[in-house]
């Protein structure tokens, strides 16, 4: 008889034990529990910040969090700018940039050869008292475009001195190239066409 009561007193022990460790405890803050269930809650967020949201990852290397993430996997279109001229720029098919003198032989103008992986010929210096000098358009550094309606850019010093020896009418015109040799005969230098053109209007 004893034993049969100790049995059930033990059972009832257990079975209060147990309600007590599913029983929520009234001395245990409400606020800690929620930061403990939450502790997952704000992870997508914190990830989805918007410098993460404007990364961009390859597509084949997209993966399921990726996309959970909401992170962007099409690449930015990359923006390009033009850079500026450079402050010495002098466009050679811009009329603008070139002058033309007609004068009388003797004109006083000393030319000198450009290097040779350009050709032609510029003005080194004007005479004093010359006829170019006292025109006053030319000036030292002007690259002879051409003589009359003839083109001798790019010729060589006697062929292009030449064409203006050899000029028979009282007032040989010449037209120049305000610019540089590498401006005028370099990768951004006037076209065959345009300059024809440009020589044949004159």
């Amino acid at each position: 008889m004893k034993s049969i009561t100790a049995t059930i007193v033990a059972l009832t022990l257990i079975s209060k034990a147990s309600v007590a460790a599913f029983t929520p405890n009234p001395h245990v803050s409400r606020s800690s529990v929620t930061q403990l269930n939450g502790l997952f809650d704000g992870m997508k967020d914190a990830f989805s910040a918007p410098a993460l949201e404007r990364s961009s990852l390859a597509s084949e290397r997209e993966t399921p969090i990726d996309r959970w993430m909401g992170w962007n996997v099409q690449a930015e279109p990359e923006i390009l700018s033009v850079s500026d001229a450079p402050a010495n720029f002098v466009d050679a098919m811009e009329e603008a940039n070139y002058v033309t003198s007609s004068l009388p032989k003797p004109m006083g103008i000393v030319f000198e050869e450009n290097d040779e992986e350009f050709g032609g010929i510029f003005v080194l210096s004007l005479s004093e008292g010359g006829s170019a000098e006292t025109d006053g358009t030319i000036k030292p550094g002007d690259q002879l475009v051409a003589v009359n309606t003839q083109k001798v850019a790019g010729n060589k010093f006697d062929d292009a001195l030449g064409v203006i020896v050899d000029s028979e009418t009282e007032m040989t015109k010449l037209v120049f190239f305000r610019g540089n040799e590498a401006q005028f005969y370099g990768p951004t230098g006037a076209s065959k066409d345009w300059l024809d053109d440009f020589i044949a209007k004159e």
